[in-house]
């Protein structure tokens, strides 16, 4: 399973590091902070993508293994709808058969 051990929580500091150059005495304190937030959020997802990418690339066996359960009843769910659509038509079929 992947690790978030990286990656910063902004639940402990009301704060967060801005350069100076950043701040900017034009936006009100609510502004300010949701641009930190959004920097935040960028600065961990630009952790989580090399991530995402390497496991993208070489899936686990656990992942293959989950989709070869899923492709068998996704294979299964097909036939019986199939089989169900067959059975509607067939009667129906009958039923205009015998009036």
């Amino acid at each position: 399973m992947a690790s978030t051990a990286g990656l910063k929580s902004t639940t402990n500091s009301p704060t967060h590091n801005v350069p100076p150059h950043q701040s900017s005495d034009t936006l009100s304190p609510l502004e300010q902070e949701v641009l930190e937030e959004y920097a935040l959020l960028r600065e961990n997802l630009n952790k989580l993508s090399p991530l995402l990418e390497s496991l993208s690339a070489n899936p686990t066996g656990q992942v293959l293994d989950g989709l070869r359960m899923l492709e068998r009843k996704t294979s299964l769910v097909s036939t019986l709808l199939k089989a169900s659509v067959y059975s509607i038509v067939l009667q129906q079929e009958m039923l205009e058969g015998e009036e």
